[in-house]
């Protein structure tokens, strides 16, 4: 690690808006964020660059930057599922959700391509979860069910829409798991991964952190073409994508680097502070 790459200099007008990815991103791998990032996005609000924080994250884990948020304070989580205001306790504004028809459909084809797949419920209450999920976070609250009671109408939470279903596998490399499961299902819903290990987020049809990015610069008059995008893993693929300008992580999987044209230092290196000093001509942190 180190210094700031480019492989091709930076925009040459000042974009309209940001959008970054958290882990592996945005934020250092023990999910702090620096002083010289907090400053940067700082400065860029200032200058009047919206900044928007694009996330597979739910909700209730955005505490990470809800300290850091200046202007317009919205994110976009779940991978696009769920739009956030972190200035008024990280409430949902707009959902897009994953209809339980669809998700049960996903489990079906699943169950039958990768035995030995469990599932976890992400819905805008919280997440539910199969006995033999692995939990990565303590959730107070959570059912322990088979995914079809998780996902029956007559369920506690039914009423709580699904913003997405989470799928593990112990034995199957991630990547080779995100191929299998998107040729057995990929006609149901989208499919992407954001974890080191075999864990899949799916989410309804079309919804993406793109899609949904797309949906709010609309709403703002921002093009494609003045927005700068940050992201490490295949589910800022789309993201980075659709900007008109984007920047993978030094720390980035293989295919987000062959995605884009741009780089930045890694996650552990300020790699977003360090583009945003350089669009701002900011002097660069000592």
């Amino acid at each position: 690690m180190g210094g700031v790459t480019y492989v091709s200099a930076p925009p040459t007008t000042r974009p309209r808006l940001i959008a970054t990815d958290l882990d592996g991103t945005l934020l250092r791998d023990d999910k702090s964020v620096s002083r010289r990032t907090v400053e940067a996005l700082a400065a860029a609000e200032e200058a009047g660059i919206e900044v928007f924080f694009v996330t597979g994250r739910p909700a209730r884990w955005m505490d990470v930057v809800s300290d850091h948020v200046h202007g317009h304070g919205l994110a976009i989580c779940a991978n696009g599922a769920a739009v956030v205001d972190l200035h008024r306790g990280r409430r949902i504004v707009r959902v897009r959700e994953l209809p339980v028809g669809t998700a049960l459909a996903v489990v079906e084809e699943l169950r039958s391509t990768a035995p030995g797949v469990t599932f976890a419920v992400e819905r805008t209450g919280g997440i539910h979860y199969e006995p033999r999920y692995p939990q990565f976070h303590l959730d107070p609250g959570a059912l322990h069910a088979p995914v079809e009671k998780l996902l029956a109408e007559g369920s506690d939470f039914a009423d709580q829409p699904v913003l997405k279903l989470l799928a593990h596998h112990t034995e199957l490399v991630p990547d080779d798991f995100l191929a299998l499961a998107r040729a057995a299902a990929g006609h149901h819903a989208e499919f992407t991964r954001s974890s080191p290990s075999a864990l899949l987020e799916i989410s309804g049809p079309g919804v993406s952190k793109a899609s949904t990015l797309a949906l709010c610069c609309e709403r703002r008059g921002v093009s494609p073409q003045e927005v700068v995008a940050f992201g490490d893993m295949p589910n800022d693929l789309e993201m980075l994508s659709w900007a008109g300008t984007s920047y993978a992580m030094a720390n980035a999987h293989p295919a987000v680097l062959a995605a884009t044209t741009h780089r930045t230092a890694a996650n552990e290196d300020d790699g977003v502070a360090a583009v945003i000093e350089r669009l701002l001509e900011l002097p660069p942190a000592g």
